[in-house]
């Protein structure tokens, strides 16, 4: 391939987490490699599919679900994508409004101290109030349906009783509007990641009640998203990037360069918020807002240890059960099928090899299962029994056909 071919066109979202697509063109990884990134702010994830699907762009930061919900064609996707790397984890908040605050507050005020699983308690006993009082009920956001901003909202409340389908209102609100949705009253609360969250509490608008990594640490979040016939017809090139961004990625996790990427990232064509925003999450310093204590975890979002960037096709398998829990697809099919064509550790092994990497020798893990781990308040959750734990799940979309799934996946 000539060098005058080696652009490529990447598209990302304002969000802190598109930090490895930033920082490789800033910091040159992407030119040490013997390409250039050409990179596109993009406002909405629906934008993103669409112009990756189209070939507008080469590449681009998704959310982990999107490449799976393009294969099965779903969300208007038209082309298959693949995801060979992860970009982050972690990284995610639940925040609430300054008035949803004090109501959880008048319901349980240590569980809302208390945070993370524990809060979504309150938030259903504000539930059963208000249905009781005959009040409307709560409007929350989230980015996109095929997102784990979505999965995680609906596990936290189901996990307290509350049916995310029938129980509030669930809406999709692009991630750079969602503060400004909460400031209006647009919302009660939202699902999305930093630095929303954190703007929303800086503006005297929000309480973040939970964080992704309180609800399920080091769980996945965005993914490098290729369309699968271009991954096909440029191996050596997709290494290339993969090479980047995965330097990218450790250069991003020394604690000494957060402060360098906060202001990077803080510049307008980037995510365009202040550097305070972006570096409390860098650094694992969160307010929470409205008198609560402060969040302190160093690993608030995870660029490169702990695995990060392996496209673990376990995860793709939760996010497969998650689709099928929430109704989002109907027709049985077998889900690691699916998993390990989306999701490709092979194309991630074979490009970090030159770099002295060790990635995980194998596809699948089981999340919950070792001491110490936390997956959604002492649930588990094994890859190979996917439908067996969404049998036991009490609240689920109606009409699905467990049993048919089970058929495909013995």
């Amino acid at each position: 391939m000539r060098r005058s071919e080696r652009v490529v066109r990447a598209g990302f979202i304002p969000l802190l987490d598109c930090a490895p697509l930033v920082i490789a063109r800033e910091r040159g990884f992407d030119t040490r490699f013997g390409f250039s990134f050409d990179l596109h702010r993009e406002v909405s994830w629906a934008n993103i599919r669409d112009k990756l699907d189209i070939g507008v762009f080469d590449c681009a930061h998704m959310l982990a679900p999107m490449p799976i919900a393009a294969m099965l064609g779903l969300g208007r996707a038209t082309e298959p994508v693949i995801a060979p790397m992860s970009l982050s984890l972690n990284g995610n908040a639940i925040t609430v409004s300054m008035g949803l605050h004090q109501e959880m507050r008048d319901a349980d005020a240590d569980a809302v101290r208390a945070g993370g699983m524990a809060a979504a308690s309150a938030l259903a006993e504000v539930v059963r109030r208000r249905a009781k009082a005959g009040r409307e009920p709560l409007t929350l956001g989230m980015v996109y349906p095929f997102s784990c901003h979505n999965y995680d909202l609906r596990f936290w409340l189901a996990s307290a009783g509350v049916d995310p389908d029938n129980d509030v209102n669930l809406i999709v609100v692009p991630p750079p509007l969602l503060a400004e949705s909460l400031k209006a009253g647009r919302v009660d609360g939202f699902c999305v990641g930093q630095p929303w969250n954190s703007v929303a509490v800086e503006q005297g608008h929000g309480v973040i009640v939970a964080t992704k990594s309180e609800l399920w640490p080091f769980s996945p979040e965005k993914v490098l998203g290729v369309r699968e016939a271009w991954a096909a017809e440029k191996p050596e090139l997709l290494h290339d990037i993969i090479r980047a961004l995965t330097q990218a990625c450790q250069w991003l996790d020394e604690p000494e360069n957060r402060y360098e990427a906060a202001a990077i990232l803080a510049q307008p064509h980037h995510v365009g918020v202040t550097e305070e925003s972006l570096l409390k999450p860098l650094t694992g310093q969160l307010q929470r807002g409205g008198g609560e204590p402060d969040i302190v975890d160093p690993d608030a979002v995870v660029f490169h240890r702990h695995d990060a960037n392996f496209p673990w096709r376990s995860h793709a398998v939760w996010l497969i059960s998650q689709m099928i829990r929430w109704g989002q697809v109907r027709e049985p099919f077998d889900i690691l099928k699916l998993a390990e064509r989306v999701y490709r550790p092979k194309i991630y092994r074979a490009a970090v090899a030159p770099l002295s990497l060790a990635p995980p020798d194998e596809d699948y893990k089981s999340e919950g299962i070792a001491p110490g781990s936390a997956f959604f308040g002492g649930e588990t959750f094994d890859p190979q029994a996917a439908i067996g734990h969404l049998k036991a799940l009490p609240i689920r979309a109606a009409g699905t056909d467990l049993e048919a799934f089970a058929e495909h996946n013995l």
